[in-house]
């Protein structure tokens, strides 16, 4: 629930509600107390929900779509969009997929994993008994191989002493039997009348034999059996020794490749305090650059600031030039009875009348005083003329001063225009376009 804002379907205007969720509807009222409910929207498989760009100058804009009616809305801000858009979307997948309620999905799909999480954690006891059984079994193994490896050494010492008490008695009635031989033949030499009575002995002796070398080739057999044994023992301890030697020559070839490595690692250090060794040596060198660079710049803005001052001395100089010029030419004009100079006519000015006849008054003005200011002209040319005439040093210079004598005229007639120009304006402020166009 929440206040969004709502575009009307007749009137097309922006009205904020309070909006209500629910499993299948989604109502809005006018306020939050609920008091007026203004409409309400149903939720099922055929509605959906679409982003909207913004426009009509609201922003965060989403719309929902029914089969009858399109309702657009606007949240406050993105975060306020996307919640009601995921949301209003969650309950049409759950009228889609028949369910009614999202709590209840959503507390099924909590016993799930709960359910999931308890399984697990009973597979991972499980798991941690059987690697507990597994270790128990382990070390019981363990044990029983010390245990066997301790009884393979007791019977080996047992064998050792049977063997040994074998070989004794083996000795012993070897000694008997050769003392048994020599008292033989001791006796049958003196009991040669008792052969008979002795064949009967001498068999069961012979008999006896028989038996002593059948359990002497079974001894044999055995001390046989043994020495294979112990062969194999041994062929075992030297597959063992050359396992262990190959182990040691791979921690060789291994401790090797490690020694290599470290080279190959100082080697790359070396090389890297090499190159920023040449770093910092061309940085200095940039640096010194930029110095130098520094410097011509410099250099270049005291030239430029010469160069400035040099030109200000030479207009100084072409000034003071022009100045004295002038002053040379006002000395040089002879004296002499001045022109009387003719007035031109006075015209009346009305201030009632219009641009054009202006126009045409100031354009009679001018021509006039032109005409007057060309006779002056004239005079003035003649009578310098005559005065250079009598001078023969200045002949060379005659054309440089008429051109200074006629600039300075020009320039006097300009401010003797201007002059009446400027009462005009003060007088009658409506002819200022006229006295642009003149200048």
């Amino acid at each position: 629930m929440g206040y969004l804002w709502k575009k009307g379907q007749l009137r097309r205007n922006w009205t904020e509600r309070w909006f209500i969720l629910k499993p299948s509807i989604l109502c809005y009222y006018v306020s939050e107390d609920r008091k007026e409910k203004k409409g309400s929207i149903t939720l099922d498989r055929n509605c959906c929900v679409e982003i909207l760009s913004d426009r009509d100058g609201k922003r965060c804009m989403f719309c929902v779509k029914t089969p009858s009616r399109t309702y657009e809305m606007s949240a406050s801000d993105t975060k306020q969009r996307q919640e009601w858009t995921t949301a209003i979307q969650t309950a049409i997948r759950l009228q889609a997929e028949g369910k009614k309620s999202l709590h209840k999905d959503l507390k099924q799909k909590r016993h799930d994993q709960r359910a999931l999480r308890e399984k697990q954690k009973a597979a991972k006891e499980e798991e941690l008994q059987r690697l507990k059984q597994l270790q128990e079994e382990k070390e019981r193994k363990l044990q029983e191989l010390e245990l066997l490896k301790e009884a393979q050494r007791q019977a080996e010492a047992l064998l050792k002493e049977e063997e040994q008490r074998r070989k004794q008695q083996h000795e012993e009635m070897q000694r008997a039997l050769e003392i048994q031989l020599r008292q033989a033949e001791q006796a049958r030499a003196s009991m040669e009348a008792e052969m008979v009575l002795k064949e009967a002995e001498a068999d069961r002796q012979k008999k006896r034999i028989r038996e002593l070398e059948d359990m002497q080739k079974l001894l044999e057999e055995a001390l046989h059996a043994e020495v294979t044994a112990r062969q194999e023992e041994e062929a075992k301890r030297y597959a063992q020794t050359r396992l262990l030697f190959e182990e040691e020559d791979k921690m060789k070839a291994l401790m090797q490749l490690k020694e290599e490595q470290e080279e190959l690692i100082r080697k790359t250090q070396r090389e890297k305090q090499e190159l920023r060794q040449e770093m910092e040596n061309k940085s200095k060198i940039l640096e010194e650059a930029q110095k130098q660079l520094e410097e011509v710049r410099v250099n270049r803005q005291r030239a430029d600031q010469d160069v400035v001052a040099a030109q200000k001395k030479l207009r100084q100089a072409s000034s003071h030039v022009k100045h004295w010029n002038v002053q040379m030419n006002r000395l040089m004009r002879p004296i002499g009875p001045g022109d009387k100079r003719p007035t031109p006519p006075i015209l009346p000015i009305y201030r009632g009348s219009t641009g054009g006849q202006q126009e045409a008054r100031v354009k009679l003005s001018g021509k006039t005083e032109e005409k007057g200011n060309t006779t002056a002209d004239e005079c003035r040319k003649e009578n310098l003329h005559r005065s250079l005439s009598n001078c023969p040093s200045n002949a060379n210079s005659v054309e440089e001063m008429e051109t200074s004598a006629l600039n300075g005229q020009v320039k006097r007639n300009s401010v003797e225009i201007r002059k009446p120009m400027q009462r005009s304006s003060s007088e009658e402020p409506e002819r200022a376009p006229t006295e642009e166009l003149i200048r």
